[in-house]
């Protein structure tokens, strides 16, 4: 049996029945697609993260309001309100000089609607000490940031992100010119650089104030939300995390660490976890897709028993002439491989074609993702669809090769 003349029957099979051959190879089609599409994102997603650390630095460790387990988020995570961690806490870790501690940034958020003449936004706006940018390594388009001496003074100043000053303002220059929010006049003093959309927060659409103001003015709390140090080195990382976690323990008459009410985590501690949740739900859709393989086996293998039924005479036929049991397994075998070697081609066309899609439409919404295609997923998905072949088709080839050939040419 010729692999050629085997290949030739398949695509003359294919095409006898198109919508019948179609319907079966979608389910092969739609598995090698999804596989490729999962691997893809997945890497795309991960390559977000990895992108947006490096924009901020990795060299950075976070301290959150509420204790955690060892690997756990903090209550504040999920958006319970902790009030442990007060300014105070930020200027006597600043004050204390540790010599790896490069500078330190406070945060604290709300939201609301601003305005300038007739126009409106909703924003978060977030009140943020004076060394915000030399911490999220963010730059100034126009103007300047706010001083130490206006975070203390409750100054009534305001940067704005880069798109919220292109929406209420367009070509205008919006120095000097005063915005309302929640019912107070804040006079804009500078614009940020155009950043683009990040995983946790978009920089471009939302304001800064200095922290003291939005504490006492806009939102009547005395607590913090978030309180980031950027270490001089990243080999100083774990031990500036020992430094702080004791400070603050001293700081808050904590003897016990089970007793803790802060978390403290490096940028790189968050990454790994990130890396770990995205590798589990990857592996975890690949799982999935692979049941569409399986339900697509099991469509090859029906229309290969239908087309034995069909073929009974032209194999009687052929066995009458000589042709062996292993020629006639050969022949419809080689035909299954080919039907899902054709839909596994096809599987992986479209997936590159959604994949580059994907790609491109979070590419213009601003997020750093790249485009990655993975060659192994391509040759997993390819041997996949050919052992599908080879499985399913299996029992319809040795249905064929055991027909009585004197009984298969008297079939009707």
């Amino acid at each position: 049996m010729d692999i050629f003349e085997a290949i030739n029957n398949s695509w003359k099979m294919i095409f006898r029945n198109k919508m019948r051959s179609f319907l079966t190879m979608l389910g092969i089609i739609i598995g090698v697609m999804a596989v490729i599409v999962v691997m893809s994102v997945g890497s795309g997603a991960e390559s977000l993260i990895l992108n947006e650390v490096k924009s901020v630095g990795s060299n950075l460790v976070s301290v959150i309001p509420g204790k955690s387990e060892e690997s756990g988020p903090p209550s504040s995570a999920f958006g319970i309100v902790v009030t442990s961690l007060k300014y105070e806490d930020g200027k006597a870790l600043l004050d204390s000089n540790y010599s790896s501690i490069d500078s330190l940034a406070m945060y604290v958020k709300g939201n609301d609607r601003i305005s300038w003449e007739d126009k409106k936004a909703d924003i978060n706006f977030n009140g943020v000490s004076a060394e915000y940018l030399n911490v999220e390594n963010a730059e100034i388009e126009k103007g300047r940031f706010f001083t130490d001496e206006e975070e203390l003074s409750q100054a009534k100043v305001i940067v704005l992100g880069y798109k919220i000053a292109d929406k209420l303002f367009g070509d205008q220059d919006p120095i000097g010119e005063r915005i309302k929010v929640k019912k107070s006049n804040f006079l804009i003093i500078g614009v940020l650089k155009e950043k683009g959309g990040g995983l946790t927060q978009n920089q471009d659409e939302e304001v800064f104030i200095p922290i003291k103001t939005a504490q006492n003015i806009l939102l009547g709390v005395d607590y913090i939300s978030l309180l980031r140090i950027k270490v001089d080195k990243t080999e100083n990382i774990d031990k500036t995390i020992s430094y702080v976690e004791d400070f603050l323990r001293d700081r808050h008459n904590i003897d016990d660490p089970n007793d803790d009410d802060f978390t403290v985590r490096s940028v790189q501690e968050a990454l790994d976890a990130l890396g770990t949740v995205t590798m589990a739900i990857r592996f975890f859709l690949v799982a999935v897709s692979a049941i569409s393989l399986i339900v697509g086996g099991f469509g090859i293998m029906n229309i290969m028993l239908a087309t034995v039924e069909e073929r009974i005479n032209e194999i009687g036929l052929r066995k009458a002439v000589g042709a062996k049991n292993y020629h006639i397994t050969m022949q419809f075998l080689l035909e299954t491989i080919t039907i899902t070697f054709i839909s596994g081609i096809i599987g992986i066309i479209l997936g590159l074609i959604i994949s580059v899609l994907v790609a491109i439409v979070a590419q213009s919404l601003n997020f750093k993702w790249d485009l990655v295609i993975s060659v192994p997923s391509i040759i997993v998905a390819s041997l996949v669809s050919i052992s599908v072949g080879i499985i399913f088709g299996l029992s319809p080839a040795k249905k064929a090769s055991r027909l009585n050939p004197i009984e298969a040419l008297r079939y009707e």
